[in-house]
């Protein structure tokens, strides 16, 4: 029972995480409606959405604990470290990404303000570091676990992510017009480019 309280609750926090983030970065969007506060409101969001996020990463532990009965292996077929090993390797780049990425945004990761202009440092190669980041660390999470079920499950987050990366792209066009298509043609979408400029 607890077992699918659990993956009920993953997927409830996998679909609010989505919402709340993409309603987080439709500011420009929200102030043609109600004004300045808009910004505002979009930070609440932001916040509520990184909630959901703890919490599905909380699911992943409590399936360790609790996994479903399903007819896959409980584990790897490989020992333990072996999972560890492959989730650190794959923690370094994307830990590259997301923390670089939170360091060139300031304090834009987690606050909107109609003030912020376009993001410098890595921003300039790549325009969802942090995103790029954050979905390889549900797969360090399943290699830590060492969970083949959570390893498969973790696929959704390409979604989740590509759906919340294209979200704040339409509302950057509405903030930043011209500047921002340009910005576009410079830059990868979750991969690094060089840049031309």
């Amino acid at each position: 029972m607890i077992a699918w309280i659990n993956f009920s609750s993953m997927i409830v926090a996998a679909l609010l995480l989505l919402y709340f983030y993409v309603k987080s970065v439709r500011p420009a969007a929200l102030e043609k409606k109600i004004g300045k506060k808009a910004y505002h409101k979009c930070t609440q969001y932001r916040t509520i959405a990184s909630v959901f996020m703890i919490v599905a990463l909380i699911n992943y532990v409590v399936y360790f604990l609790y996994p479903l009965p399903l007819p896959l292996p409980r584990t790897f077929p490989w020992d333990w470290w072996i999972s560890i090993v492959i989730g650190v390797l794959i923690a370094i780049p994307g830990g590259y990404l997301w923390f670089r990425g939170i360091k060139d945004a300031g304090e834009g990761t987690m606050v909107t303000k109609k003030e912020h202009k376009l993001y410098g440092g890595i921003y300039q190669r790549i325009r969802h570091p942090q995103a790029a980041g954050e979905i390889t660390f549900w797969w360090v999470a399943a290699f830590i676990l060492n969970s083949p079920f959570l390893a498969l499950f973790s696929l959704i987050w390409i979604s989740v992510f590509y759906v919340m990366c294209r979200a704040e792209e339409t509302d950057l066009v509405i903030r930043y017009g011209e500047e921002y298509l340009n910005y576009k043609r410079d830059t990868g979408f979750i991969i690094l480019k060089r840049n031309k400029r």
